[in-house]
């Protein structure tokens, strides 16, 4: 089974790594970019396919 866990920051939390790439993408001519907001995702592979065991 495949468990996908996104990480991200909360609203209203600055994300200056966010705001560099919107800077770089607006540099590069994509000029209708209102806001970016970096993220991590992190990919588990679990043994099994029971969700009630995996989850509790």
């Amino acid at each position: 089974m495949k468990v996908i866990v996104n990480v991200r920051l909360k609203e209203g939390v600055l994300d200056p790594q966010g705001k560099a790439v919107k800077h770089a993408l607006a540099s590069l001519g994509f000029s209708g970019v209102r806001d970016v907001r970096v993220a991590k995702q992190i990919v588990l592979e679990l043994d099994g396919e029971d969700r009630d065991k995996i989850y509790a």
